[in-house]
């Protein structure tokens, strides 16, 4: 694949929960954080959790998990993956963007990085992110969480 893909951004259904934990399991940050297949799955699961899939045809690209009141009361990115072979082909950026739109009448959407994902951080910096505080620590010793907020119109 080269270039950006168009993609459809669709609900997610119970049947993509074991496509999307393996994802979340095989890539950063939940490599180096390490947890567990079930917390993976759990993630999914959150009351309140909105899961959306980015897909091209039939072929399953990435997801967000979105929660209408985290952070602060405001939107908040729970979860964001993109596939291996979509990465770098705007995805993410789209996924992002449907977050944005989908929460109309809100200010501001959040959501945590962990300070070593750097190709994260450089997209969210790239689509108006801009870190706003820091949770020490905070899932593994020796690793920060950045807290980032967009300011939407």
């Amino acid at each position: 694949m080269t270039g950006n893909l168009a993609v459809s951004i669709e609900r997610g259904t119970e049947a993509d929960v074991d496509w999307c934990t393996h994802l979340m399991a095989s890539t950063e940050p939940w490599l180096t954080l390490r947890p567990s297949p079930k917390a993976c799955e759990a993630v999914f699961r959150r009351p309140g959790c909105e899961l959306l899939l980015a897909r091209q045809g039939e072929t399953k690209l990435g997801f967000i998990l979105l929660q209408s009141s985290g952070l602060a009361g405001s939107p908040y990115v729970g979860a964001i993956a993109v596939a291996s072979e979509a990465r770098g082909k705007s995805v993410g950026s789209q996924l992002l963007s449907f977050a944005d739109k989908h929460f109309p009448a809100a200010r501001n959407i959040f959501l945590c990085v962990s300070d070593f994902n750097a190709g994260a951080i450089a997209l969210y910096k790239r689509v108006g992110y801009e870190q706003v505080g820091v949770l020490k620590d905070y899932v593994v010793e020796g690793h920060d969480e950045l807290i980032m907020r967009k300011r939407l119109k």
